[in-house]
């Protein structure tokens, strides 16, 4: 019997892929959300540019703080250039945003004071320089913002908009194609006419995984098993994405023909086989070309771990992003013994409480790996290594959170 690959080097393999360059496009500002920056971000001014206030109130020097009063010259608008100047013992009324009158360099807020005829009297004194927005506050000429590979949200716009940035340059996305295959497996939709029949959920289940992870997919539905409806579809894929993944026929059976449609019929350079983990042993993963081929096991909760663990880091390679798997240390309820000599990856219950994760297992069903209901609620996948020690109750373990994937 053929020796299954260790996970780690399985993740060492499609880790250092190399695919083809990949290619930009230019999209207004509010549409670039969720999509990958293709290059930096480079401030090209201080902001603020001028010193300026930050609250509504009274422009001072520092030291007439002392004063009994200090007489009010001006009013200082913000968007407005005035020409008063602040001098020993006298103020300038200005607002949040305001440019900071010449000579002044502390702001009293207006609820430190009361106004008295046309002079303030400070109710409460203030540091030196308090309520002023230095130049470069915010950022400053020439610094990176925002790095290239960051995924674009609501904190990237706004610094963007400032910038007057009205068009942004982001990676296209990729395209994946999703299948499922087998005689036996019925579409939303369609009509059971016999016992042994199985609705499917995988190609559903890696399309939304993949969409959450930014690419752009292409539902192929429900592949009979037979050799040449699995090759026409993936030729087909192939032509039309960057990806493709199906989900069955990756075993050993008489009927499992993906396995024998990539490695005979398109020819793909199988990168391997069989990984040593729990749940998804059979997984292929080949490369045809520049594209990728990710055949996943047929089981449901196994078919999703494997598109976790495998397809969702190629995406983020291919889009040219930061991000990765969401994997933490927790704290485990119990003890939790490695069943077999595999990388494990067993569904719990994560909590968040005294600045810890906390794991158990209440609810989790156990059985075979189509068990996809154990991915409900607040889910995470406990990972035991396939050289570990069981776990003792109280320790800290290594945990994939699976709401937190992006």
């Amino acid at each position: 019997m053929k020796k299954l690959m260790k996970y780690d080097k399985s993740l060492s393999i499609v880790n250092n892929l190399n695919f083809k360059a990949k290619t930009k496009e230019k999209l207004f500002l509010t549409n670039a959300i969720g999509r990958v920056l293709a290059y930096d971000v480079i401030a090209d001014h201080n902001s603020p540019e001028f010193v300026t206030s930050g609250m509504d109130g009274y422009a001072i020097k520092f030291d007439d703080q002392e004063n009994d009063l200090i007489s009010i010259i001006d009013i200082n608008p913000a968007g407005k250039v005035i020409q008063s100047e602040v001098n020993s013992g006298v103020c300038i009324k200005t607002f949040t945003g305001s440019l900071m009158p010449k000579g002044s360099d502390t702001l009293i807020p207006v609820e430190n004071c009361e106004v008295i005829d046309n002079s303030i009297k400070i109710t409460q004194k203030v540091p030196k320089g308090f309520a002023v927005r230095d130049v470069g506050e915010n950022y400053k000429k020439d610094e990176v913002l925002i790095k290239k590979g960051t995924t674009i949200g609501f904190a990237e716009i706004g610094v963007m908009a400032s910038l007057n940035i009205a068009q942004v340059t982001v990676y296209s996305q990729v395209v994946v194609s999703i299948a499922s295959t087998g005689s036996e497996i019925l579409d939303i939709g369609e009509i059971q006419t016999n016992n042994a029949q199985i609705r499917s959920s995988n190609h559903l289940t890696v399309e939304a995984l993949a969409k959450k992870a930014g690419a752009r997919t292409i539902q192929m539905g429900i592949v009979k098993d037979d050799m040449e409806s699995i090759t026409e579809m993936m030729t087909t894929a192939l032509e039309n994405s960057d990806i493709v993944v199906t989900t069955g026929g990756v075993s050993k059976g008489d009927y499992d023909f993906v396995q024998d449609v990539v490695k005979e019929k398109l020819g793909a350079e199988v990168l391997f086989h069989g990984v040593n983990i729990k749940p998804g042993n059979p997984i292929l993963i080949a490369k045809k070309d520049d594209k990728l081929i990710i055949s996943l096991p047929g089981f449901a909760y196994s078919s999703t771990v494997c598109a976790i663990l495998f397809l969702l880091p190629m995406i983020y390679k291919y889009e040219g992003s930061d991000k990765t798997l969401p994997i933490v240390k927790a704290r485990i309820n119990q003890d939790f013994i490695l069943k077999q000599k595999k990388t494990m990856f067993t569904a719990c219950n994560v909590k968040y409480q005294n600045n810890e994760y906390v794991i158990d297992f209440e609810g989790k069903k156990q059985g075979t790996s189509a068990i996809l209901t154990n991915m409900l609620g607040s889910p995470a996948l406990l990972i035991q290594k396939e050289d570990s020690k069981d776990i003792k109750s109280g320790e800290l373990v290594d945990i994939l959170l699976l709401n937190e994937l992006k």
